[in-house]
Order: structure tokens, then C-alpha cells, then sequence
């Protein structure tokens, strides 16, 4: 009986061959990409050495202050001091605006008094926009002495001391118990206890030229009424109704303790005078 032979295979001539083809071409894909990279990294620095270096994107100074640039444009200033906000772009005039720190502009900025926040902006070719939020007062507090100089202050809604750099009217409160050395933390939450003061008494704050907040837990005002001011302690709370309550009896309280100086009004049922 004869034997069933097993068939052989056999491998395709041509796999070898076609092994290294696919070898070189890959070989040669890697070579060109690594030829397309080097290529797109030395035309990405040429184009950076000529926006540095050619002057159509510099950042100009100006012709009688060298120090300044008109190509600096800051808005929103009011009480900041323009010197110092002047200050914060001296080291980019005269450099291409491709090497303008955005970013740390905007901290400098943040750092200068009265800046609560700014928005920097580069306009191509040489030409920066600067727009600047400032911080808003709510009270003047105890002028402090500076070098035996008197320089008086007022205070925001946060609690950052600020000095006025030029001449200005503010219609505010005088703020006691609030000071240039008390820590930030301590400033805020005093300030914020005013601001209630002032959010819920609303017109009435326009008799009001005093607040003394030494006590938070107990707020006290000093209130013109009709020819003489008067000093109200209002506690913590329920300010708008105490202070309408006494409006409303005013002439009888005034009849009946001609010579007070200072009411307490945080009882309900009575006005007291204490001084």
C-alpha cells in the first residue's frame, strides 16, 4: 500500500526581498520627518530672531521721555498713581513686543495700590493695551503719620489701605477702629461688618459722618440730626429699624434728654442715654 505523503510548503520567494524594502522605505519616511523637523524648528527661529529684532516691533519710546512710550495705552485710572503704574513697563520700551511678559505685567500691576485688577493686552506690531479696574473706597480712616507727615487714608471693602495720589473728593464716613498696622484679615472683616451697616440703612448713610467699629459686636455712628450730631449705638444688627425708631421719636427723646450726647438704641422698648 503505498504511503500519503504529507505536501510541503514552502516559503514565498519574494518575502525576503519584500522584508527589506518595507525596511528602507520606513528608514526613509524616519529620515525625512526628522529632515521636515530640524527644517520647521530652524524656520520657526529665524522668524523669532526677526520679530525680535526687526524694529517695526519694538516698542517705541517717546520722543521728549524716554522712560515712556505713547505706544503704552492705560485706561481706567483715576486715583492710581500714573508714575507707578508708568514704572511697571520701563524695562519693555525699547524691546520687541514678541518678548512683552504678559503675565507678569498683569502681577506688577496687581501689586501697585489702588489696582484691584488689570486686563494687559498685546496689539501687533508694537503697541500694548492696558485696562485697569480700581479698588473703591467706602470710609477715610485716622490719618497716619509718616516721617512726622500726616497723610490720610481711606480703606476699601476688602480692607486695603489706599492713599490718594492726587486731589480728590469722597464723600465718605469717617471708619474708627480700623488701622494701617492691624493685620488684613483683621481690617476685612471689621470693613465688612460697616459695609452691612451701609447696604441696610441705604439714604440714611448721607446723615451719617462717623462709624466706629472697635467693638464689632457693637456698632456706633455718629448721626446728624436736624442742628446737632449724636452718636447711636446700634449693636450688631437690625440697624435700619433702630435708626428709624429713633427718627420717629426724636422729638420726644430730644424733650426728654435735651443734653445727650450718646443713645443707646438696641433695646426695643426703650431709648437710654448713656453720656
Amino acid at each position: 500500500m503505498a504511503k500519503k505523503q504529507t505536501p510541503r510548503t514552502e516559503g514565498n520567494a519574494s518575502e525576503g526581498p519584500g522584508r527589506i524594502r518595507q525596511a528602507a522605505w520606513l528608514a526613509l519616511v524616519t529620515v525625512a520627518v526628522v529632515c521636515i523637523g530640524f527644517a520647521g524648528l530652524y524656520l520657526v527661529s529665524q522668524i523669532e530672531n526677526f520679530i525680535i529684532r526687526d524694529p517695526r516691533f519694538t516698542i517705541p519710546a517717546s520722543k521728549d521721555y524716554g522712560d515712556e512710550s505713547p505706544n503704552i495705552r492705560i485706561e481706567g485710572v483715576k486715583n492710581a498713581s500714573p508714575e507707578r503704574l508708568r514704572d511697571v513697563f520701563a524695562k519693555d520700551i525699547g524691546r520687541s513686543l514678541y518678548l512683552f511678559p504678559v503675565a507678569e505685567r498683569r502681577r506688577n500691576l496687581l501689586a501697585v495700590d489702588w489696582v484691584k485688577d488689570a486686563t494687559v493686552l498685546r496689539l501687533w506690531p508694537n503697541s500694548v493695551l492696558v485696562k485697569v479696574q480700581e479698588r473703591t473706597p467706602v470710609a477715610f480712616i485716622p490719618a497716619s503719620s509718616t516721617g512726622g507727615l500726616h497723610r490720610s487714608a481711606l480703606i476699601d471693602e476688602e480692607g486695603e489701605i489706599l492713599y490718594p495720589h492726587r486731589k480728590a473728593e469722597f464723600r465718605l464716613p469717617v471708619l474708627i477702629g480700623v488701622t494701617p498696622n492691624q493685620p488684613l484679615e483683621v481690617r476685612r472683616s471689621r470693613v465688612r461688618r460697616v459695609m452691612r451697616l451701609m447696604n441696610e440703612v441705604g439714604p440714611l448713610m448721607e446723615k451719617i459722618s462717623e462709624i466706629d467699629v472697635s467693638n464689632p459686636d457693637s456698632l456706633r455712628v455718629t448721626m446728624q440730626v436736624q442742628d446737632r450730631a449724636v452718636v447711636l449705638i446700634l449693636g450688631k444688627e437690625r440697624f435700619l429699624s433702630r435708626l428709624n425708631n429713633f427718627l420717629n421719636h426724636y422729638e420726644e427723646i430730644r424733650q426728654r434728654l435735651p443734653e445727650a450726647t450718646v443713645l443707646d438704641l438696641r433695646l426695643d422698648d426703650r431709648i437710654t442715654a448713656t453720656e
